[in-house]
């Protein structure tokens, strides 16, 4: 539950000022002391204290807004995935009559864009909020949470937490992979090597763990030097086959890439050192990216469907915010193998 309501005149009591003077702090004016500031400002962190916009909120009306909130460092203009995902939550949203307020997060610890993502909850900007990259822990989401706020979230699983209004969808990634290495297993490759994604995020080590199962169900050895460290960006995966390649050694038939980012990446770096997919070496991704039937070669991956992920999780979030519900929500999509150009037959 969210916890009791605090006004400016309560604020101004517990901090031992005049209200005028909450108002300013609120305000950023310059004229109040530092000490000042301070205590003002710990009373107002300590009862998550954000004053309300208008008198419609006031009233207990819903705003008709949900926020969207995106975890990245690098540049979502640039990825033509980041944008499909923002551009269908908009229009789901707006297909049932809602708006959308939209925030980038650089850094999920950053101290002011916590105080700013809270600020769009507590102030009821917003009915409920839509979180993209987070990490399966993330406190700032687990305290609106606990507060009682409505929440959505794709790629995460938190053990034990299962309250109404933590509302989550995820991707059949072990289904996926388990396609992948038998499509791999089946073209005789008994040598696979894999690029690991963001393992504070669910899918990081959810696809890994599937790796692991799906190679000990065929009897294929996992060697040490060919599990690579990454993330979920094209850089991380140029980057860990550049560290296998500068490692010597023999190389793995084979490359199961955590997402197709990653794949593109890991075919920039074996080109650099003159080695051809999949002549050399065939790979795998996962997503089915926008330009992966495009590159050369074509990437073969496990296709998953966004759309169904992001529509469904923004109509549900839509549809706790205005019906609530008493029993959590999780929901598992599934995937399909993409057979393209960059896994090749070896003989037995």
């Amino acid at each position: 539950m969210k916890k009791k309501e605090i006004n400016s005149h309560q604020i101004a009591r517990l901090a031992g000022v005049s209200r005028s003077t909450v108002s300013r702090v609120i305000n950023n004016y310059s004229n109040v002391p530092a000490e000042t500031r301070e205590k003002v400002m710990k009373v107002i962190e300590q009862y998550n204290y954000f004053p309300d916009l208008s008198g419609q909120v006031l009233a207990g009306k819903k705003t008709r807004t949900i926020g969207l909130f995106m975890i990245e460092a690098g540049h979502v203009s640039g990825d033509m995935i980041s944008n499909f995902l923002l551009a269908n939550v908009v229009e789901t949203a707006s297909s049932q009559g809602y708006y959308v307020l939209t925030q980038i997060i650089r850094d999920s610890r950053d101290p002011e864009a916590i105080r700013s993502v809270k600020e769009s909850f507590y102030q009821r900007r917003i009915d409920g909020g839509l979180f993209i990259g987070a990490a399966n822990h993330e406190p700032m989401i687990e305290e609106l949470i606990a507060e009682g706020f409505a929440v959505g979230l794709v790629d995460h699983l938190l053990p034990g937490r299962q309250e109404p209004n933590r509302i989550v969808y995820n991707f059949d990634n072990a289904g996926g992979i388990d396609q992948a290495i038998d499509y791999l297993a089946n073209m005789n490759h008994r040598h696979i090597g894999v690029i690991k994604g963001d393992m504070k995020r669910h899918s990081g080590p959810d696809k890994f763990n599937g790796f692991l199962l799906a190679m000990k169900r065929r009897n294929l050895a996992i060697r040490p030097e060919w599990v690579l460290e990454g993330d979920f960006h094209q850089q991380a995966g140029y980057e860990a086959v550049e560290r296998m390649l500068e490692g010597g050694g023999e190389l793995p038939t084979a490359i199961f890439a955590a997402n197709d980012s990653v794949a593109f990446g890991a075919i920039d770096a074996l080109h650099k050192r003159g080695l051809r997919v999949p002549d050399d070496i065939s790979l795998i991704g996962f997503d089915d990216h926008t330009l992966s039937a495009r590159i050369q070669p074509s990437l073969t991956t496990i296709r998953v469907d966004f759309g169904e992920v992001m529509g469904g999780l923004t109509r549900a979030l839509i549809a706790y915010i205005e019906r609530g519900g008493d029993t959590f929500k999780r929901v598992t999509v599934g995937t399909k193998l993409i057979v393209r150009e960059s896994c090749r037959q070896l003989s037995t």
